[in-house]
């Protein structure tokens, strides 16, 4: 039996399957981290303490660890600011359905509400982030908190909170934990009267598309050979590419403002279009529901029509949905509006993601080729995490997925410096796979002293940055919306010598030609390994359908640019994007 309500928590832990927890020690939290120490680790059944330089990275590490292997994963603060650092992970962990477990240790319990030193309360203050958040008072609550909390976490997918005051930690426990069992994922089945009507929906249209999302999760071939039935393109969002781009003849790209190749075009065409498995939450690029019939199926009945105007909403995982619906289907389908939408789609990936991916002698060097590069150098099942910002851009773009590569960013939080932490937490999980990240130097900067955590653990992670002393995607963003970019240039600063000081294994590459040669010694070392890629700041991303509105909006820009005196970073720009622009 556990000793004291610490000990009793860390055996629930165990008792989940909790192998590590990331975090910082101190004051409050040490109860909790001297009985993780005196579990004597994983290596003899009981649980490492992975000490991060901020507790933020704590929150990403156990996030992504929680989303590459679907089980709980846990990260810790201590009182105060300790646990405050947290916020910014717990939140992404949250909104990408991560099953992650909190440990907020508090102040004193008798000092609650008393204005104490570091007084804050983080059963108020993590709750918009949580599906549960409790604080623990007594030794009798602690073991049914702790699995309520677990059980949060894991049942419903997200973030769970327990706020755990140090005095009470090390009060002696009572009585005993209970034990964890987790059930197997059920199925949601849909309807029959609302499927029945959806099939004769799709029997009655003349031309169909799907939007494929994240819930297509274990669904690949299912989702193919129902577009193949329904002789219907297939677009997708950011978190469903790496789940249904792959052996997809009927795949058309991405739409949004990282998109690429003609989902836009294919998802707005169609008479009646099915949205799979996604929320993705940018209507403007989503079709009107009163001039395209749209369909939408879910697993989450939150999801249903709060992004569209949907005529058919249908409860059910996407498996199941499907198995319901092909038998309802009738008739040969006429294939023109898939071939029509698949010649677009080749065609625009010439014009706007292949343009720059043979440039491989133009210094700077252009940020597509180099992602190209390190694609066709990735291993098979290499696990890729991108900063937010133009990384995502380039991972989207040009990272190609096969089924057991994995692609991990902060998807729908959107927070900058997630690729390192996210990195430490993959390659925690998985220590013989490959993991890379896609590093913006914006977002390295951000959170620059987890290189000494990867350097102390010696993970063999691969940093790879592009760095163009800018905020790229700010920036475009800015020239979008008619402004000047302005405040998102930074000085140039040479990573590869901060790794180099830190014992990395590292390379600074400015020619294109040493590139594929300098990505592969960093990806033969054995050992934590980061290239410093200096890329072309004025290479910017365009979507491939540019409205109106987008091109007066960057001529705007172009032109307040040359009245304020910088007519020659105008004609560059010009220079570095004319290629991206369809049909030039």
């Amino acid at each position: 039996m556990a000793n004291t309500v610490a000990d009793q928590l860390i055996a629930q832990l165990v008792d989940a399957g909790v192998h590590r927890i990331y975090g910082i020690v101190g004051d409050s939290l040490n109860p909790v981290v001297d009985a993780v120490r005196r579990t004597g680790g994983s290596a003899k059944g009981g649980i490492d303490w992975i000490h991060v330089r901020n507790e933020e990275a704590a929150a990403f590490a156990a996030g992504a660890e929680a989303q590459l292997t679907g089980k709980l994963a846990v990260c810790a603060g201590s009182c105060g600011p300790g646990n405050l650092h947290l916020i910014n992970g717990l939140f992404d962990a949250h909104r990408s359905g991560a099953p992650v477990l909190a440990i907020a240790s508090h102040i004193p319990s008798v000092e609650i509400g008393s204005s104490y030193f570091q007084e804050t309360h983080p059963d108020r203050l993590f709750v918009e982030c949580s599906n549960y958040c409790e604080l623990v008072s007594t030794a009798v609550q602690a073991p049914r908190v702790v699995n309520s909390a677990i059980r949060h976490a894991t049942g419903l997918g997200g973030v769970a909170v327990v706020s755990l005051p140090g005095d009470v930690a090390e009060l002696d426990a009572v009585g005993s934990a209970p034990a964890f069992v987790l059930p197997r994922t059920a199925a949601i089945v849909p309807d029959e009267h609302d499927i029945a009507l959806l099939a004769s929906a799709i029997n009655e249209a003349k031309t169909v598309a799907i939007f494929a999302g994240a819930g297509v999760e274990g669904s690949h071939d299912e989702v193919v050979a129902f577009a193949d039935l329904l002789a219907a393109p297939v677009g997708h969002t950011m978190r469903g590419k790496q789940w249904i781009q792959y052996d997809n003849p009927f795949d058309v790209g991405m739409t949004g403002l990282l998109g690429y190749g003609a989902a836009h075009a294919g998802i707005h065409d169609a008479e009646l279009l099915i949205l799979l498995g996604t929320d993705f939450p940018y209507e403007q690029f989503l079709p009107d529901g009163t001039k395209v019939q749209i369909a939408q199926i879910d697993a989450d009945a939150s999801h249903l029509g709060r992004r569209a105007s949907v005529t058919h909403a249908i409860h059910g995982d996407v498996a199941s949905t499907l198995a319901a619906l092909t038998p309802l289907i009738r008739g040969e389908r006429n294939r023109s509006f898939l071939e029509k939408t698949l010649k677009r789609h080749h065609r625009l990936l010439d014009s706007v993601v292949g343009k720059y991916t043979d440039v491989d002698k133009t210094v700077p060097i252009h940020p597509e080729f180099a992602a190209t590069v390190l694609d066709e150098l990735l291993s098979d099942d290499a696990i890729v995490t991108a900063d937010t910002g133009m990384g995502n851009v380039w991972q989207a773009r040009y990272i190609t997925p096969n089924g057991r590569r994995r692609l991990i960013g902060s998807y729908l939080h959107g927070s900058m410096a997630n690729a390192v932490p996210h990195a430490i937490g993959a390659q925690s999980a998985y220590p013989g796979r490959q993991v890379v990240t896609i590093s913006g130097d914006g977002g390295l900067s951000m959170l620059l002293g987890e290189l000494v955590t990867i350097a102390a653990y010696k993970l063999p992670i691969k940093v790879v940055v592009f760095n163009n002393s800018t905020l790229g995607l700010v920036k475009l963003e800015m020239f979008v919306d008619g402004y000047p970019d302005f405040g998102v240039d930074v000085p140039g600063v040479d990573y590869a010598a901060v790794a180099a000081a830190l014992g990395f294994f590292s390379r600074r590459v400015e020619d294109p030609q040493d590139l594929r040669g300098a990505l592969g010694e960093a990806f033969a070392h054995d050992g934590p390994a980061l290239v410093d890629i200096a890329t072309d700041p004025l290479a910017l991303s365009l979507p491939p359908t540019i409205t109106a509105k987008q091109v007066t909006g960057f001529g705007l820009a172009m032109s307040k640019l040359v009245l304020n005196g910088g007519v020659g970073e105008a004609v560059r720009m010009a220079r570095s994007n004319i290629k991206h622009v369809p049909g030039l």
